[in-house]
Order: structure tokens, then C-alpha cells, then sequence
């Protein structure tokens, strides 16, 4: 089957997608570690327009995370392309990690979101709450499928019901 073209957001409103996301499912990466759990993003944008990124996960109980930033990659562009650029290792930033954070889907609330990126090797699909809807989740996945993702890959996110 042909991969019909990635499309993104158009006219994303950034300041309504800051705050905190959980992750509901993801593509596994070396990134992240295998057994985390509770994992989620919190985006603050600044003044200069750089979107601040916390990325936290629990593993054993015990909280990761690692500090960034993201930015729009094309500032004329009403498109929801952004780049992440996180320094590894976070504790003694030397060396960028650069990578393409794409809105490929986002609920007219702001409330669940599809993430991907031109390569089709990352995927996530987010929600504003620890949980979301199987009907939902399934839309979600259907999307990242018609675009050329391949979803028996992807992995649901433990999430407690009260999330630390």
C-alpha cells in the first residue's frame, strides 16, 4: 500500500498546546526506557517564543527526565513542524540531539493529539489526561496507520490512575 503524504496541522495555537501531556502510546525508542511508566510532557512557552520541553518517565518507582527545547522549524509557516533539540547526557550538556517534532493530529479542544515526525520511526499519541477513550485511541492509531506508520509497533504507556 502506497503512503499517502504526511500532513500537519495548519494554524496550530501554541500557547493553547502548552502544559502538560501524558503519553497514552508510543513507538519504543532508545530514548526512553523500556519498563517506564507515568510518562509525560510539560511544554512552557517563553517570551522569546522557544517552547521549554520537560520530558518525565518512572522507572522502578524512580523519575527520569531530561530538559529541552522546541521551536517552530519554519517561523513563516502556519504548519505544526516543530524541532526538539535535547543535550545528552542531561547532566552535563555537551552534545545537541536534534529531531522533528510534526502535530500530525490535534482534537479541536486540545484535549489528544497525534505526534510523528517525516521518517515514520517515532510516533506518540498524547492526551491531556492519564487516560483516553479506546474509541479515541483507535481514531488515532487508524490516522498514524494511513499516513505509513507501521502501528503493530506501537506500545501503550502504563499511566496510574493518579498519575505522581
Amino acid at each position: 500500500m502506497a503512503k499517502k503524504e504526511m500532513e500537519v496541522v495548519k494554524g496550530l495555537d501554541l500557547q493553547r498546546y502548552m502544559g502538560r501531556w501524558y503519553e497514552i502510546a508510543s513507538f519504543p525508542s532508545r530514548f526512553q526506557p523500556k519498563n517506564g511508566a507515568d510518562t509525560r510532557a510539560t511544554y512552557t512557552l517563553q517570551e522569546d517564543g522557544i517552547v521549554r520541553v520537560l520530558n518525565e518517565t518512572w522507572t522502578d518507582g524512580k523519575r527520569g527526565y531530561i530538559e529541552g527545547t522546541a521551536y517552530k522549524a519554519d517561523p513563516g509557516s502556519d504548519e505544526a513542524k516543530l524541532k526538539v533539540k535535547f543535550y545528552v547526557p542531561p547532566f552535563l550538556p555537551i552534545i545537541p540531539v536534534v529531531g522533528d517534532y510534526w502535530v500530525l493530529y490535534i482534537d479541536a479542544d486540545y484535549q489528544y493529539a497525534l505526534i510523528g515526525q517525516p521518517s515514520r520511526k517515532y510516533l506518540w499519541i498524547l492526551s491531556r489526561q492519564s487516560h483516553l477513550d479506546d474509541g479515541i485511541y483507535n481514531q488515532l492509531v487508524q490516522k498514524a496507520e494511513e499516513v505509513g506508520y507501521d502501528v503493530s509497533k506501537i506500545r501503550k504507556t502504563p499511566q496510574s490512575d493518579t498519575p505522581p
